[in-house]
């Protein structure tokens, strides 16, 4: 059943915005340097591999989509796989939580990116003020419903797009052969290392399949969607770091941390190109906010509908927005106020990771009702919880008390579910 809030049809370009919002978020700007570091020059092999493992769970999520097409995406997905019950419930919540600490992130970097303008040394308080306006500022475009999420999100994908186009285009003109060298790419672990990282910046092709219900043709046109967005941006991954790491050295790159990406600008394009590459930062976590926000709504309003939350959370609270938006934007705003999430940004690949392994759990006990081949599904849901496992093996290395926190969540996500389901029976 569509949601009665988004009743404007999403088009095939606004859906692929969608989905390209939502994977070139923070990720590729934040976390870039830490992964060439881990893979060395092999940076773009890691990108592929990242790539490759997200398609394999397209291909699941494309078959889903078409078969159930709803505003929940995922959520309908863990339903119609694993039933009505603790563990859709449970996996659901926990995936919102996800969706809240993600846009917690993206709007954190957005105030980051935003400062450079202004200040070398903002106030820790001044960036607070900004992540959280920006987050309410996107709340408040998705009350007006669907068809303005998508308009705004074409608009700004295209921009921020435009921009990494320019600067991979221009950036392989000048990169230096002897950077790109065998010699100097690590061993393969690191290289997988590297991929599990970064998969953080595919994970929000799912995002197309909150808009299925109010898409045009969904059966058609979701599969075009999330194949032709996880392509392109690919493609773009791709080539942004054959560009960054053939105009930086190794050690350059290790000087230049999280703003390498910007600094790979600077050989070709001066400090204009630094700019540029803020602006477009300002826009991808900017889209990211908007296209996470948008997804994570729906998904509080399916859990709502499937009675694994309360049912203030699908009614309308103001204008066009539910309770689930509202909720979900005011526990965002919390987490930017009292934590520092940059710890935790692996720790939500992960999460994700996870709940694509269930949803490929899920579609194996359904196959008869969407006609995916087996093998395909086997793959994908293997591929997941291999890079999950290399993925945390790296967390804890790197920050012990991001992996605690997410078994936290987890553990938290079915602890509630099941508290409110006791509770629910005894009143009915």
């Amino acid at each position: 059943m569509a949601r009665k809030t988004l009743e404007s049809q999403i088009s095939l370009a606004a859906a692929i915005s969608i989905g390209i919002g939502g994977m070139i978020g923070a990720g590729i700007f934040s976390i870039l340097g830490v992964v060439a570091l881990a893979a060395g020059a092999a940076l773009w092999i890691s990108f592929l591999i990242g790539g490759i493992v997200a398609l394999f769970s397209t291909y699941s999520y494309a078959k889903l989509g078409a078969r159930f097409p709803s505003a929940g995406g995922a959520v309908q997905f863990l339903v119609e796989g694993w039933g009505v019950g603790l563990v859709s419930g449970s996996l659901n919540i926990f995936m919102w939580l996800g969706y809240i600490i993600s846009i917690a992130l993206y709007a954190q970097g957005f105030a980051a990116y935003f400062a450079t303008f202004f200040s070398h040394t903002p106030s820790n308080i001044i960036l607070k003020i900004v992540a959280c306006s920006v987050v309410i500022l996107f709340c408040a475009l998705n009350m007006f419903g669907a068809r303005s999420v998508g308009k705004a999100e074409f608009f700004i994908v295209v921009i921020k797009v435009s921009i990494l186009l320019l600067f991979s285009g221009v950036g392989l003109f000048y990169i230096k052969p002897e950077n790109l060298s065998p010699v100097n790419w690590t061993n393969w672990e690191h290289i997988f290392f590297g991929a599990g990282v970064l998969f953080i910046g595919y994970e929000g092709f799912g995002l197309i399949t909150n808009a299925a219900a109010n898409m045009k043709n969904p059966e058609k046109n979701l599969p075009k969607a999330l194949y032709l967005s996880v392509f392109i941006v690919i493609a773009i991954y791709i080539a942004v770091s054959l560009a960054t790491v053939g105009n930086l050295s190794m050690s350059q790159i290790k000087s230049a941390g999280d703003a390498a990406l910007a600094v790979a600008a600077r050989p070709f394009l001066g400090e204009f190109g630094f700019k540029l590459i803020a602006i477009a930062a300002l826009f991808s976590t900017a889209s990211a906010i908007n296209a996470t926000l948008f997804g994570a709504a729906n998904v509080s309003y399916m859990i709502a509908r499937d009675s694994e939350l309360p049912q203030a959370f699908d009614r309308r609270a103001w204008k066009g927005a539910t309770g689930g938006l509202l909720l979900t934007t005011m526990l965002v705003n919390i987490f930017i106020i009292f934590f520092d999430l940059s710890s935790i940004a692996m720790m939500g690949s992960g999460a994700f990771l996870l709940i694509y392994a269930a949803v490929n759990a899920g579609h194996l006990r359904i196959l008869n009702k969407t006609g995916a081949r087996k093998i395909i599904v086997v793959l994908s849901l293997l591929l997941c919880l291999l890079m999950f496992i290399i993925l945390e093996l790296y967390t804890y290395e790197k920050s012990p008390r991001a992996l605690c926190t997410m078994l936290l969540l987890l553990a938290f996500s079915f602890i509630f579910e099941k508290l409110y389901r006791d509770i629910k029976s005894r009143l009915s």
